[in-house]
């Protein structure tokens, strides 16, 4: 007669992922959940590096590093191209490297805020030579002036793919990250940047008063 487990120390057991190898990720600890209450998981890599994880990404094999493996799997396909020496001049190379840098290596000032927040990249793009064809079909102007052809996720929180994605000027880019602070009056709602603008006022002087706390009607009768 075996001992009569209750559905949810089952479900526990089922669960306990601590000890576990998952590619190069070794499970540390439970962590806590995520906002769709899926159970996160501390990890150590390899590398040296921690991650902190889901079960789903674990088990299915998404998530077999904390971003070490995908940084050497691009960095052979480059190679193994010739990406080094026949695209390395191209400004498009250098977006796409940076793309890759920012979403795969933990060692990147900027990594928190794109692969440290959960953003990647599909894998099609990993192959720099599948980005350049979706580049050059959808807007991309390798001879337009610096800050006039940028790549810019519609949805900042998404990822890189095809269809969150798109060319766009820097004035359009600024106008979309997680920065933005939003204000409605009268009915209408923009950013600072936008409302500065509209109201004619500076935008360090405006955004300066709104910090303060002041609202629109308070800094338009100043």
């Amino acid at each position: 007669m075996g001992y009569p487990f209750y559905e949810s120390e089952v479900m526990i057991m089922a669960y306990d992922l601590v000890g576990q190898r998952f590619g190069r990720l070794v499970v540390i600890e439970l962590c806590g959940s995520d906002k769709g209450k899926n159970r996160l998981w501390r990890c150590k890599c390899d590398c040296g590096n921690e991650k902190i994880t889901n079960t789903h990404n674990l088990r299915s094999g998404d998530t077999q590093s904390c971003g070490c493996l995908r940084s050497e799997i691009v960095r052979d396909r480059m190679i193994t191209h010739g990406h080094n020496c026949n695209r390395t001049r191209e400004r498009l190379y250098g977006v796409w490297s940076g793309m890759i840098t920012r979403t795969s290596n933990p060692n990147s000032t900027n990594y928190k805020y794109y692969g440290g927040q959960g953003i990647s990249i599909c894998k099609e793009w990993l192959d720099y030579e599948v980005f350049r064809q979706w580049a050059l079909e959808n807007g991309y102007n390798e001879n337009a002036e610096y800050g006039r052809c940028t790549l810019d996720r519609i949805d900042y929180t998404g990822n890189y793919n095809p269809d969150n994605c798109r060319w766009v000027d820097m004035s359009v880019q600024s106008n979309n990250t997680r920065a933005n602070h939003l204000i409605t009056y009268n009915g209408e709602t923009h950013n600072l940047k936008e409302w500065s603008n509209i109201l004619g006022i500076n935008y360090s002087t405006f955004k300066a008063k709104v910090y303060k706390g002041m609202t629109i009607q308070e800094i338009i009768e100043v």
